[in-house]
């Protein structure tokens, strides 16, 4: 059924209905690009496992808590918290994120000013900046990166958040008494 002067195939998203095939359809397949190029269309972001990835532009600022169950590219600014416990997060050449982050794996190629910690993987590119503890199993950091802060790693290293402290380490506001002090 057609609606508008549209077949069914091109009603249905994800058939016929690119930006560039709908742009060609409605002026005739007229458009030209540099070199006589037909539009295609936008390409999104893939994650390792070759999925797309979800997309926070560098216009965007965002404040709070930010949770998810796909991967991440940050582009833009963040601010709060970011858990994406089954997922990748990608801090984008643009990205700028004053956040705690718990992800499965995470690529710096911008800013992180937080802890970080991952279940599987911190990976800091040439361009990326850690200014913040790092938690994971295993890290790779490129030639140029800048690393500032303590990093533990190990299979304990980024258990999941608010589990219980490691031996040895400080008490915490949990501890015995108010603010981690004994007989307070």
């Amino acid at each position: 059924m057609a609606i508008f002067g549209k077949s069914e195939r091109e009603d249905k998203p994800g058939v016929g209905s690119a930006p560039g095939a709908r742009l060609g359809k409605a002026l005739g397949d007229s458009v030209r690009l540099r070199g006589g190029e037909k539009p295609r269309p936008v390409a999104r972001p893939v994650s390792r496992n070759g999925e797309a990835m979800a997309n926070l532009g560098k216009s965007i600022s965002f404040k709070g808590d930010l949770t998810g169950d796909e991967d991440l590219l940050v582009e833009g600014k963040v601010e709060g918290r970011v858990d994406l416990t089954n997922n990748e997060l990608t801090i984008g050449a643009g990205g700028d994120v004053q956040a705690e982050v718990h992800a499965k794996s995470v690529v710096v190629i911008g800013h992180i000013n937080g802890n970080l910690s991952a279940t599987e993987r911190i990976e800091v590119q040439a361009s990326g900046v850690v200014d913040g503890e790092i938690k994971t199993p295993r890290l790779v950091v490129q030639e140029g990166a800048m690393l500032n802060g303590p990093i533990t790693m190990g299979k304990q290293a980024a258990a999941a958040p608010g589990g219980p402290p490691r031996p040895g380490g400080p008490p915490g506001p949990g501890g015995p008494g108010k603010g981690g002090k004994p007989g307070n």
